[in-house]
């Protein structure tokens, strides 16, 4: 008989709480990995622009959070497929075994019949070996004998009654014996084609209990990575509300520190007698850098600590050290470190539809430019960095108008190139 190999209940239980607890949505379908990896590095970028502000370690919590809860509707999906499979493992289990014990007992019961019709068989040939040791003493003269001694017609008729009986008793033992062999020969082809059909099943079953193993090896990794991905979201979260607070002050901070801008770039165009008109080609300013857009301008909530923060700017991914260079002519009125921006620079374009216009560059690697100096349009001005708070490697460009920042896409070419 085969055993097939229980999950602990320590297991099953982990098992059931976690597929109760963090159960996909119905109907939900793993697809391509390279999909799920497509959107998951999304997700974690929104996160880590999200978060740009927040302390180092609750933003590494955050992408900890986002990795893991994108991954965990994949593993939940393999969980139940694993489970799934695990069902039709021990179904074929037990099927295969079923007929491996059928078979079985089709192969004792045919050595059974065999072992009848072999006995049949045996007593026939003993029967036969009589009848050889009583041919070689004469047997058929025996019978011619018995005959030439009748004494009369009536005695000679009795006589050839006798020999008869005994040639048909004789007949019917060989034909005895041959019906007995035949017998035993067919169930003897009986017991080898049962045979095989027993050792086929038995194949099968070990086929299958092998694949029910290997299932159950797999939705027992699929648990374990459940639980792993359950686990890592809980500890980010944690960590997450320990950095509330220091998270909450860094926001305040960046909200001080764009006012503190703004003021000054309004002193800045106050002090100035006579503003030049900003000068732009056919309404737009010159792309500040090669690259693509990883993070747009405007309001943007925090869901791990439920704030709105402004991003001023746009961000324009790049590698480092790409070249930054001035959206408009103007004069460079800010170049220097500035809390989260890192390296900041800033050049006021004059005057534009009744507003101060100015452009700012921010997190560059490398300032090219000082305060004061005249610049040109497409002027080389710095160079792409991760200075301040930044997540990775790209410009953060404002536009501001009276020092507030506005949507710069407005005002730069549609394709960002």
């Amino acid at each position: 008989m085969y055993s097939y190999r229980r999950r602990s209940p320590k297991l099953a239980a982990l098992l059931a709480m976690i597929v109760l607890a963090t159960i996909a949505p119905a109907g939900a379908a793993r697809g391509d990995p390279r999909d799920d990896k497509k959107r998951i590095d999304a997700e974690v970028a929104k996160a880590s622009s999200i978060l740009e502000g927040a302390t180092e370690r609750a933003q590494q919590a955050a992408r900890q959070l986002v990795l893991a809860s994108g991954k965990l509707p994949a593993a939940q999906q393999l969980v139940v497929e694993s489970q799934g499979q695990v069902v039709a493992a021990r179904v074929q289990v037990e099927t295969a075994q079923r007929k491996a014990d059928d078979a079985n007992a089709a192969v004792s019961a045919a050595q059974e019949r065999f072992a009848t019709a072999d006995q049949s068989r045996r007593a026939g040939q003993e029967q036969i070996g009589q009848l050889a040791a009583a041919a070689y003493r004469g047997g058929p003269l025996a019978n011619l004998n018995v005959l030439l001694r009748a004494q009369n017609a009536s005695d000679t008729l009795y006589r050839f009654t006798y020999v008869d009986r005994v040639v048909t008793e004789q007949r019917r033992t060989i034909r005895g014996y041959l019906d007995a062999l035949a017998v035993a020969r067919r169930e003897e082809n009986a017991a080898t084609v049962a045979r095989a059909v027993a050792d086929e099943a038995m194949l099968h079953a070990d086929a299958a209990l092998d694949d029910a193993s290997v299932a159950e090896d797999q939705a027992e990794d699929a648990v374990r990575e459940v639980a792993l991905l359950v686990s890592q979201k809980e500890e980010a979260l944690a960590i997450a509300q320990e950095e509330r607070a220091a998270s909450l002050a860094k926001y305040k901070e960046a909200k001080a520190e764009e006012a503190r801008i703004a003021a000054a770039l309004r002193a800045w165009e106050a002090k100035q007698r006579a503003a030049a008109e900003a000068r732009l080609s056919a309404g737009r300013l010159f792309l500040p850098v090669h690259g693509y857009k990883s993070s747009d301008f405007g309001s943007r909530f925090d869901p791990y600590y439920h704030v709105w923060q402004l991003h001023a700017g746009v961000d324009l991914a790049a590698a480092g050290g790409t070249p930054i260079r001035a959206a408009a002519a103007g004069r460079v009125i800010m170049a220097l470190w500035n809390g989260g921006y890192g390296n900041y620079t800033c050049i006021s374009h004059g005057k534009y539809k009744g507003k101060s216009m100015s452009t700012c560059y921010g997190h560059q690697s490398k300032i090219l430019v000082h305060e004061g100096q005249q610049v040109k349009r497409g002027e080389l001005i710095g160079r792409v960095g991760t200075t301040g708070a930044s997540t990775g490697a790209h410009l953060h460009f404002e536009v501001r108008m009276n020092g507030d920042p506005v949507q710069p896409l407005g005002f730069l070419p549609p394709c960002l190139c």
